[in-house]
């Protein structure tokens, strides 16, 4: 550890004190952050061979494979946000669930007054925003990272198929992704007892959750598979902690300092980040990026190939501007979501007494409204829990979905019955000529400009309903062992409501907002698609696009395990694999 104000001249307060007020971003500058000194270095002096956009899920994704394949691989990653949280909130105490929402969300766009007024009719209102921080939405997911199935993937090239199917091991390798029953699989039976005492457990409710589900697409029509939720949060290889949130931090800044490590000894190239610097325009001449403006002056870019690793909307915006002829715009894609949460008594789930303590279970449930052009998933938890004002402060960490967990008020009336909330997300049709994502004149601002419109279309609204029905269905039918008239739902907001055997109406269960946009830089073979299969953007010769923002089409499932895994694919096109590293490989 540096000593704090030391240098040659100035050593521990002599021969005057010295720095009295140093703010948390000095600190994270002077450790892992590119200094205003070394900034103005970087922009005059600075040749690097990849230049990232964002310290999300794909912007490490793009540093870790590079790296790994070469370590001289000269990078620099631009972030437009400082330094917040440093890992996912659920990892730290109980008070940062209040950085959720509020001024830790942004909107680069204007929405659209048919949306936002509900003109049209519809449940839509907005789309969620960006996370303007260092690890962007990383420190605020739910973590789920189902694999789609190919029939999934339907609409997609065959080649970006296979593509992310060659790289999901891999990718959840570097999530750190589990299946819930697998959290405490190998915990020996009166082990498992005792931890149930002291945290949640992933037991015998989620092993009986399981087991009941396997009913569901023999029961319900529009499903047809169901699995153990997969969950990135298997921190027990890594630092021995039996259930961790990813976020991506931490990881980016280990890759700092090993850079920095190698670099000492001649074994790599440091690999530099500067936080807190807006890209503002990219400066183009004849189909190529040569720099880039940013809020702390130009960047020229020389031989380096552009990395877009930020949400699906500012990377299309920025693209417009410098490209306004690149394609995109009458092109988007999001889910739209329900929150239902219901129970059951405990004694219909576990007429044994097998569950001990605070117990939680979580299953992905995959249905589709006739075809695999209409996709949903159900995201079911579950919670049994006796004492929730003693296990509040060790509950949050465990808790499976963050969009719906059970809430205090539904925990302290529901102290002999197993809880279910449900996040459900449905397939927002991208070929609907009412939704778009395009250019918006009046704003002069070139990192806000766009406007953006989301209106249901019948196919929308046909997906939501049968959407809606399956999950109440599930619930009936499969996870209430008695049928329906044993089954409560939740009426209310989340922290005051009852329980009542009637099904939430429309209102009370469909969200307004959208969440995981998508598609406005989309993929494909044909000239119309903006970006070609080697992830290039068609308009430019150097700008490489990664994210939900090449999806052809939704899906219904989580889409971060396949970013992840298409970012290594595009690794792999741009930064050849060191001599070394390929002597290593054959050996």
């Amino acid at each position: 550890m540096g000593a704090a104000a030391s240098s040659a001249n100035f050593n521990y307060g002599y021969p005057t004190p010295g720095p009295q007020s140093p703010t948390g971003q000095q600190v994270m500058n002077n450790d892992f952050f590119l200094s205003g000194t070394q900034w103005k270095k970087a922009r005059e002096e600075g040749i690097y061979d990849l230049v990232v956009i964002g310290s999300g899920f794909c912007g490490l994704a793009v540093v870790h494979k590079a790296l790994e394949r070469d370590p001289f691989c000269r990078i620099l990653m631009i972030e437009r946000g400082t330094f917040f949280l440093p890992e996912h909130f659920q990892n730290l105490p109980i008070p940062f669930v209040e950085t959720m929402g509020g001024l830790a969300e942004t909107f680069p766009w204007t929405l659209s007054s048919i949306t936002a007024t509900g003109l049209e009719g519809g449940s839509i209102r907005w789309q969620h925003g960006m996370v303007p921080f260092f690890g962007g939405r990383s420190t605020l997911w739910s973590a789920w990272c189902p694999r789609p199935t190919t029939e999934e993937m339907e609409g997609w090239p065959k080649e970006t198929i296979a593509a992310a199917r060659r790289h999901f091991e891999a990718a959840e390798k570097l999530l750190h992704v589990q299946p819930a029953n697998k959290v405490d699989a190998d915990v020996a039976p009166e082990m498992l007892l005792r931890l149930a005492k002291e945290r949640p457990v992933y037991g015998p409710l989620q092993n009986r959750m399981q087991a009941l589900l396997k009913e569901a697409p023999g029961k319900i029509a529009s499903i047809y598979r169901t699995e153990p939720a997969p969950l990135a949060s298997d921190a027990q290889s890594v630092d021995g902690l039996d259930f961790q949130k990813f976020a991506t931090p931490g990881e980016v800044l280990g890759h700092v300092r090993l850079q920095s490590d190698r670099a000492k000894v001649g074994l790599g190239a440091p690999f530099h980040i500067v936080a807190g610097c807006v890209v503002e325009r990219i400066v183009q001449q004849f189909g190529a990026a040569t720099a880039l403006e940013t809020s702390m002056g130009v960047l020229p870019l020389g031989a380096a190939k552009l990395i877009l690793t930020m949400g699906s909307l500012p990377a299309a915006t920025l693209v417009r501007n410098a490209f306004p002829d690149s394609g995109l715009g009458d092109r988007f894609a999001s889910h739209f979501t329900s929150s239902i949460t219901a129970r059951v008594p405990r004694k219909d789930f576990d007429p044994n007494g097998a569950f001990h303590g605070l117990q939680l279970g979580a299953c992905y449930v995959a249905g589709k409204d006739g075809s695999y052009a209409r996709q949903f998933h159900i995201q079911i938890s579950a919670v049994s829990d006796p004492e929730p004002v003693k296990n509040a402060g060790i509950a949050l960490r465990y808790m499976p979905d963050v969009l719906t967990t059970a809430t205090m008020a539904q925990l302290l009336t529901s102290r002999d019955h197993v809880i279910y909330p449900c996040a459900t997300l449905g397939e927002l049709d991208c070929h609907n000529p009412q939704t778009w994502y395009r250019g918006n004149p009046d704003d002069a601002d070139p990192t806000t400009n766009s406007l953006l419109q989301v209106v249901e279309n019948a196919g929308d609204r046909s997906t939501w309903d049968t959407m809606d029905e399956a999950t109440f269905r599930t619930l009936e039918d499969v996870l209430s062992p008695k049928g329906p008239t044993h089954l409560e739902y939740w009426h209310g907001s989340a922290d005051a409501g009852e329980w009542r055997r009637e099904r939430p109406n429309i209102t009370e269960r469909r969200n307004t907002a959208l969440v995981h946009d998508s598609s406005t830089l989309h993929i494909g073979s044909s000239e119309d698609a903006p970006v070609d299969l080697d992830y290039r953007l068609r308009a430019a010769k150097n700008i490489y696009v990664t994210g939900g923002a090449l999806w052809p089409k939704a899906g219904s499932w989580n889409p971060t395990m396949t970013m992840v895994g298409l970012a290594f694919d595009l690794v792999e096109r741009l930064v050849p694999e060191s001599d070394r590293k390929k002597a290593k490989r054959k050996s």
